[in-house]
């Protein structure tokens, strides 16, 4: 079909991927062009297949979504992403388009909404899932209620590995930056959040439950 939409599914479970393959399909003028499990698979396959939107989730089990949001606008900046998290916090939606996803959806939404969306951002337009946009609206109207908001996506997701209890080793690997940098990052993110020690650090991500 000449003005087929080509997508790119990235999530860890085969089964969600399934379904939502086959609510996409539906639609003649959307493509599966591939399917990835991790974030590594889904940058090379990006890199080869050139989709017109990647669909993808945050909570994956090597680098992570948002850190592969920041490394696929680096080398192709005018990638189109729609960010599709089972996270209802606005936190997790505002560092994804801070990455500069364009859309970000829940996976408690309705089948339709993900359908829309995904013309939407293939249209370039920004999109937010509507059972969290007013929230997100009232936490960017309230921006010092949110203790995340002057951390990089880079520092966002260095937190979400320590706080799922990776080594500095473990960090560095997944994200592919020295143990060293994985250090520097974890006492930056300490400093911009005002805490002393982990165990605070683990405190507040309970708070922002961001600890799983």
């Amino acid at each position: 079909m000449a003005n087929c939409i080509r997508l790119l599914l990235v999530d860890d479970h085969a089964i969600v991927r399934e379904g939502y393959r086959r609510l996409l399909e539906r639609r003649p003028d959307l493509k599966i062009a591939g399917e990835a499990e991790n974030a590594a698979e889904g940058y090379r396959l990006h890199r080869e297949l050139a989709p017109d939107v990647a669909i993808l989730d945050l909570s994956l089990p090597d680098m992570g979504g948002i850190e592969l949001i920041r490394r696929l606008l680096q080398r192709t900046p005018d990638a189109r992403i729609l960010a599709f998290s089972m996270h209802r916090d606005p936190l997790f939606a505002t560092q994804a388009l801070r990455a500069g996803a364009l859309g970000y959806i829940t996976k408690s939404c309705a089948p339709e909404v993900l359908v829309r969306a995904v013309y939407q951002v293939a249209a370039r337009q920004r999109v937010l899932s509507p059972d969290i946009a007013p929230e997100l609206a009232l936490a960017l109207l309230d921006g010092n209620d949110d203790p995340c908001r002057d951390l990089t996506p880079r520092e966002f997701e260095v937190l979400r590995l320590v706080l799922a209890g990776r080594s500095a080793d473990e960090i560095g690997a997944s994200l592919h930056i020295s143990p060293k940098t994985a250090q520097n990052i974890h006492y930056q993110i300490k400093a911009k959040l005002g805490v002393k020690s982990d165990v605070e650090l683990v405190r507040l991500g309970m708070r922002l439950k961001l600890v799983e």
